[in-house]
């Protein structure tokens, strides 16, 4: 086994874990020291006695001693005065990576936001001893946070987590509980104070927005889409979504996801496909049971085809089909969408069915370095505000399908479809009918 070191040390150096060769550390065997007859062992160059060698007790507290070293990583024991920011950080990130996974064992994106969230407190704090790491220290690195920028919803959260990390400390009997429930006096921040930003809630998108970009998605991305309005599911869900996973023995087909946003609550998500789901999915369930329906290689293999269909050069001139790849791509596609790769599909096609005034646009054999010094202060601030307005992510169409269900069968109905266990997480989602509203109070007068 490879022994992991983690460096925490720098402002701009990111929370990653950089492993070093080594020797395979075996586990040291418990041992006689004939001068005074006791049994002991050297862990990470420290003598532990036990008592006289042979004596009852000497077993158990030898394979106690060597059950908590490896719990522990292997690292040599420090007390708690001892013990720095950056160690802390670099003991807990070994328990963060092989906790943080989802059932097929790959990390989930708790792994970057706890990297976003613990880098603040490493760039202020990071040689200070953690015991010394009270509520001052802690307003200081929120205090970072807003002078950054960051809104105050994902402050308190990124704040939650440093917390978390003097819980998981306390717990390990790395620190003492009083550091961590002194961490707790620190409360969240308050809308409207402390200078804090505010985020911008989550609206739905407009109809007229979604079917803009159509003519500028792959077939694929564009399924993808129109099942997250008709089923009111996340993105991850329905990219993820194979043959096998569905029922289709009723008149409506259900889809149980195994990876989904509380699966480690042990809780199940079942995902409702009628008539028009059942039409836009069926085309894609023509491939292997275990093989995800939407594709990228395949998205990109139908987009060479298409090319190849519509070019005007005859056969003999220009590029033969293929000739023009590369043999060995930097990246290549997958057999299966990100999220992050489906909402950039998103926004490049949003780029080209709302291209900005000509003047603000890059020009044809224009450089993007070109093209960005062209621009004046004030003409960026409007493609921004231009990019803005049509801009939206793949998320909001969740809120399209909660916000029409809502209106249409009610409350209760929108959340047992989109899987929540609390009404008041649906409202969220879901916008108020204010029609309803207004005609109510006509009639009242």
């Amino acid at each position: 086994m490879e022994k992991q070191k983690t460096s925490f040390s720098g402002q701009k150096q990111a929370l990653e874990p950089v492993t070093s060769r080594c020797k395979v550390v075996r586990t040291p065997k418990l041992r006689h020291h004939k001068p005074t007859g006791q049994a002991y062992v050297v862990l990470s160059g420290k003598y532990i006695f036990f008592g006289p060698y042979g004596s009852p007790g000497v077993e158990e507290q030898y394979h106690r001693t060597i059950a908590e070293w490896h719990a522990n990583d292997r690292q040599p024991g420090k007390e708690p005065e001892e013990i720095t920011i950056t160690e802390l950080l670099a003991r807990f990130w070994v328990h963060a990576e092989s906790y943080y996974r989802d059932a097929a064992g790959n990390p989930t994106t708790e792994i970057g936001n706890l990297r976003v969230s613990l880098r603040p407190m490493c760039e202020i704090y990071g040689n200070t001893k953690a015991i010394e790491f009270g509520p001052r220290a802690l307003k200081t690195v929120r205090k970072r946070m807003i002078d950054r920028g960051l809104c105050r919803n994902h402050i308190n959260k990124c704040i939650c987590r440093i917390k978390m990390l003097f819980k998981w400390a306390t717990a390990e009997e790395i620190l003492p509980g009083s550091v961590y429930h002194a961490l707790l006096t620190v409360p969240g921040l308050k809308k409207g104070r402390d200078g804090a930003c505010e985020s911008e809630p989550v609206k739905p998108v407009p109809q007229e927005y979604v079917e803009a970009i159509q003519p500028h998605v792959s077939r694929q991305v564009w399924a993808v889409i129109q099942l997250q309005l008709l089923t009111a599911a996340r993105p991850g869900e329905i990219l993820k979504l194979r043959p096998c996973d569905i029922d289709c023995s009723g008149k409506i087909w259900f889809y149980c996801p195994a990876e989904h946003k509380t699966a480690h609550h042990g809780h199940e998500r079942k995902i409702y496909m009628g008539p028009r789901a059942q039409a836009v999915l069926r085309p894609f369930l023509l491939r292997p049971a275990d093989a995800y329906c939407f594709s990228p290689a395949e998205a990109e293999a139908e987009r060479r085809v298409e090319m190849h269909r519509n070019r005007k050069t005859p056969q003999s001139c220009g590029n033969l089909p293929g000739t023009n790849c590369k043999e060995n791509p930097r990246r290549t596609k997958g057999d299966v969408y990100a999220v992050t790769a489906y909402r950039r599909a998103i926004e490049r096609a949003i780029e080209a069915a709302f291209p900005p005034p000509e003047l603000l646009a890059q020009q044809p054999g224009e450089s993007k370095t070109k093209w960005q010094k062209r621009l004046t202060p004030k003409q960026k601030a409007e493609l921004k505000a231009w990019f803005k307005q049509y801009y939206w992510h793949p998320h909001q169409l969740r809120h399209n399908a909660a916000t029409f269900l809502r209106k249409e069968f009610g409350l209760e109905t929108a959340r047992i479809i989109l899987g929540h266990r609390s009404a008041v997480i649906t409202e969220v989602y879901a916008e108020l009918d204010q029609q309803k509203a207004l005609e109510a109070i006509v009639k009242v007068g």
